[in-house]
């Protein structure tokens, strides 16, 4: 499939199954970037968690974010029960306008229901100049290193970093040892999964992807990851008076929806610091990416933009199977 039919078939079943006009177009561009970028676990599969969150009335298909100013360098944006695309879009603008006025700038976005990744937020911040950092709760699905027990998200972390002349320099990821979509994408093709990567009910290590999803997920790095990801759960939960990954799942009440709760971007303009010096401090930073770079080693997003390059002059594969369980959720509509 080229980009744009991914885009059009993404925008075609988010209306379908109930999304306004606005949510459908920025949720389906997440969608794309996920293909786009060979990011299959944040592609278009992500067409049917975002589905069963409408059809289980977890997110406001209609919902109208609120942004405020609740100080000088702060953005607030209550996202009405939403997905948490269309909040941030609205927000952006301020943001990025406060970022470049005082030289940093914070924006919390509350009352959301997340599913994707959060690169694509920090990489629009960095096409704009800007370094940022954005992080987010999840539900709780991951046990701190040393327990069994699900308390943490998979609790992701963004960071963007402008790179004048070359695409930024960007990483996400989850604190957990895996996207908890890769795990699901091994369930559903019926695959094993590593023993490091998860727990069952019971507590045991296992490598079966749905004992995995159905017990406790495991950090990265044992107790760095854990650590982070309690940092996470306080930066985007209690400090933006948001919920904690325990208190999403506990909202869900068990319809198997996305995670609700906030996310709290941070966006910071090198030229506040720096002034006329910012030439030349990005130039220094270019030396970190060459010395990097000149020993062989991969910077991350590195194999993101490869992906991107071929997508845009190859279009996408997308499998059969999983295109004909996106079309059963409208059965052949055509509302668009």
């Amino acid at each position: 499939m080229t980009l744009a039919e991914v885009r059009a078939l993404a925008r075609r079943v988010l209306r379908g199954v109930g999304l306004d006009r606005m949510h459908a177009e920025v949720v389906a561009e997440t969608m794309v970037a996920g293909e786009r970028d060979g990011c299959a676990s944040h592609g278009i599969y992500r067409l049917l968690v975002a589905a069963r969150s409408v059809a289980a009335k977890i997110v406001v298909p209609d919902a109208v974010p609120d942004v405020k100013e609740p100080a000088a360098a702060l953005v607030a944006v209550d996202g009405g029960g939403g997905f948490a695309q269309l909040a941030f879009e609205m927000g952006k603008p301020l943001l990025i306008e406060k970022a470049r006025r005082f030289g940093i700038a914070a924006m919390a976005v509350n009352n959301v229901v997340h599913f994707a990744a959060l690169w694509p937020e920090v990489e629009a911040l960095a096409e704009q100049g800007l370094a940022a950092i954005a992080v987010t709760p999840s539900h709780a699905w991951v046990a701190p290193a040393g327990g069994t027990r699900p308390v943490f998200g998979t609790n992701p972390i963004a960071f963007g970093w402008p790179r004048p002349g070359h695409e930024p320099f960007v990483f996400d990821f989850a604190t957990s040892a895996v996207a908890r979509g890769e795990i699901e994408l091994h369930r559903r093709a019926g695959r094993a999964v590593p023993e490091d990567w998860g727990y069952d009910r019971t507590g045991q290590p296992t490598t079966d992807a749905a004992a995995v999803l159905d017990g406790a997920m495991r950090t990265f790095g044992g107790h760095k990851g854990s650590a982070l990801a309690a940092m996470v759960e306080l930066l985007a939960g209690p400090l933006i008076g948001d919920l904690t990954s325990a208190e999403s799942l506990a909202r869900d009440a068990g319809r198997g929806g996305s995670p609700i709760g906030g996310e709290l971007i941070i966006a910071i303009d090198p030229a506040g610091f720096l002034g006329a010096g910012v030439a030349a401090s990005l130039a220094r930073a270019e030396a970190l990416f060459e010395a990097i770079e000149g020993q062989g080693a991969r910077l991350p997003s590195q194999r993101r933009y490869a992906a991107r390059a071929r997508s845009l002059s190859e279009g996408v594969v997308v499998p059969t199977a999983l295109h004909a369980e996106i079309m059963d959720l409208v059965g052949g509509s055509e509302r668009i």
